[in-house]
């Protein structure tokens, strides 16, 4: 006997299987199939050359099926089932979820937002973790491999199968120490002054740089960090000072005070950023909705 070739069935050839043998005739099966008694002719003869069988045989005016056609429609059926579902949206229920999402946030972000999103995760679905990876400025392979399933960043990469959602804005303020200096309130004192800056990894400035190279103002560094997480130890007990983002104060930088910027400085958008293929996946969407939540929170104490 053949071999069934996977490759040269479809749907339709499983109903027809299945119905022939419920209406024991070609007739009944092609008045229930809406076709014609020929179609039904024809498309039983493709399935007798796939299976390598008889499939069916006359018994007075209708037909039997085969030993090997019944064993074949018990597949089909379930087939058939798996087939009709393939198009159907996935639902899922959280509190049954046994999973860890791949987060990539710098020190800032993952201090603001993720405790809190762990917090809100676990009211729901407690068997979920998080894996926090450095974000840094990110590429659009970071997101395209399978590894990272959300990024928080104020930096999307540009390209097409990536998206992005906006989630606030945060604005620069220049951090000290108020036992030793008071704020700088001109842009004088502000260019006089020793300043700590923030340079990732992959010697990204922060825009507000830019923004003062294009106005040629330079700043005068005492000291460049990696991270957030490096500032306050080269500010406290000195008169240096750091231009940053305020919501810094809620974390790395509490202990130290801050005042607004003697400049004009731009404000510092904050994006929730995906791959394409996670846009209609339910359980990301649950993700991301479950960081929304946290964000109203933040931006009610904002």
């Amino acid at each position: 006997m053949n071999k069934i070739d996977p490759l040269n069935l479809d749907g339709h050839l499983l109903k027809l299987l299945i119905v022939v043998i419920e209406q024991g005739s070609v007739t009944g099966a092609a008045n229930a199939l809406g076709v014609t008694q020929s179609a039904v002719s024809h498309q039983i003869d493709r399935l007798r050359a796939l299976a390598g069988d008889a499939l069916f045989v006359k018994s007075g005016r209708g037909i039997v099926p085969t030993a090997r056609a019944e064993s074949l429609a018990v597949q089909a059926r379930e087939l058939l089932e798996r087939i009709q579902g393939f198009g159907k949206k996935q639902v899922f229920e959280p509190a049954a979820l046994d999973r860890c999402f791949s987060i990539a946030a710098n020190d800032l972000q993952r201090d603001l937002l993720l405790p809190a999103l762990l917090k809100q995760i676990h009211t729901i679905a407690p068997r979920v973790s998080l894996r926090v990876l450095p974000s840094d400025v990110p590429s659009a392979d970071m997101l395209r491999d399978k590894d990272c399933e959300l990024v928080i960043s104020p930096r999307p990469p540009d390209a097409t199968d990536i998206v992005h959602q906006r989630l606030f804005s945060d604005n620069y303020r220049v951090f000290y120490d108020p036992q030793v200096r008071k704020p700088p309130r001109t842009l004088k004192q502000y260019l006089e002054a020793e300043h700590v800056a923030v340079v990732h990894a992959n010697q990204r400035r922060l825009d507000l740089d830019e923004s003062l190279d294009r106005l040629k103002l330079r700043r005068k560094f005492a000291v460049t960090v990696s991270s957030f997480g490096g500032v306050t130890g080269f500010i406290k007990g000195t008169a240096r000072i750091a231009t940053l983002p305020g919501l810094l104060r809620q974390g790395l930088l509490r202990g130290l005070a801050d005042a607004p910027t003697p400049i004009d400085a731009p404000t510092m958008p904050m994006y929730a950023i995906w791959h394409l293929r996670h846009q209609q996946d339910p359980v990301h969407v649950w993700l991301r909705a479950q960081l929304q939540t946290v964000l109203k929170g933040l931006l009610s104490k904002m």
